[in-house]
């Protein structure tokens, strides 16, 4: 594709303020879409709104804004969204790949024959494949995964592939308190924006192999993936928007300090700029590293982020 046909975006969840992990995610998309002169769009992920913390998605975009990571075109908010994730589930459903569910987590968990996927994650033992027990009301719908691998080649941390069967099972598409999952929003939105490079936090690595099978099944255009090095915190976990003492702006001003937070995390994904102050305003920095950027020297490997110079 050619450099200006380049468009990312960064998707926050309003569940809480924006952290240094959150910061080198919406920095790496920005540089990466911004380099090849293309847009970088911002989507409000917003779809479990019981999660969703009232004021956290104005915070996100005020803190945005200060630290001169300025989006192209409207906000989408997925919450708003639910006919386009509707029309898509129909899609599904006349191809025959979704079925309903009656299992809870607590009643997959309980099977001992189940085994667990990447991390604390349950692989679904297909108790509903073939229908409903007798008794069983449905509560989820989910979709049938094939015995095949899934293979991609992510833009950081090279050639992937995963059987979707063995690391996650059947999963889940319309959740059982009524709301579209995760997987099915986000590859409906990126498609539909046009998005066709995603940068993101190594987090969701594992769960990429789902959203191009859906993206095989729906005909839509799978993306560039770029999968971002995790900030972790002081006991090597990922930083958390739970823990209220990563947010950026706890302790700090950010009009004062943004240039710091935005060198801190220039740095923390190889990117380097001694001649640029801290003490310049967000949109040299900015500036700067586009004009400077360079994906290869982007690490695999994620850790702490130190904010001093």
């Amino acid at each position: 594709m050619r450099q200006s046909d380049v468009t990312g975006r960064f998707a926050p969840s309003p569940t809480g303020p924006l952290h240094l992990g959150s910061l080198v995610a919406a920095l790496g998309s920005y540089l990466f879409a911004k380099s090849r002169g293309g847009q970088w769009l911002l989507r409000m992920d917003d779809l479990d709104t019981p999660r969703v913390v009232p004021g956290m998605a104005d915070d996100i975009l005020r803190t945005l804004e200060i630290l001169g990571l300025h989006w192209d075109g409207e906000i989408v908010w997925q919450s708003r969204r639910d006919e386009v994730y509707a029309e898509a589930l129909l899609k599904l459903e006349q191809l025959g790949v979704v079925y309903p569910c009656g299992c809870s987590r607590g009643e997959i968990a309980r099977i001992a024959t189940a085994p667990h996927g990447d991390g604390d994650e349950l692989v679904y033992p297909g108790t509903c494949r073939n229908g409903l027990a007798p008794g069983k009301e449905p509560r989820s719908l989910r979709i049938r995964v094939p015995e095949e691998e899934v293979s991609f080649r992510d833009g950081i941390v090279g050639p992937c592939r995963q059987k979707l069967a063995d690391v996650c099972g059947d999963f889940v598409v319309r959740r059982a308190d009524g709301l579209f999952a995760y997987h099915l929003a986000t590859v409906v939105d990126d498609a539909e924006a046009g998005v066709n490079q995603v940068v993101r936090g190594a987090d969701l690595l594992a769960s990429t192999p789902r959203q191009i099978y859906l993206q095989r099944l729906l005909g839509i255009g799978e993306p560039a993936y770029f999968h971002l090095p995790l900030v972790t915190g002081p006991d090597g976990g990922k930083l958390s928007k739970r823990d209220c003492a990563v947010s950026l702006a706890s302790g700090r001003d950010l009009g004062r300090d943004g240039g710091t937070l935005l060198l801190a995390a220039l740095r923390f994904l190889g990117q380097l700029f001694p001649d640029v102050p801290a003490s310049a305003p967000p949109a040299a920095i900015l500036a700067a590293a586009v004009a400077g950027f360079r994906p290869d020297a982007v690490p695999a490997i994620g850790g702490p982020l130190s904010t001093e110079p």
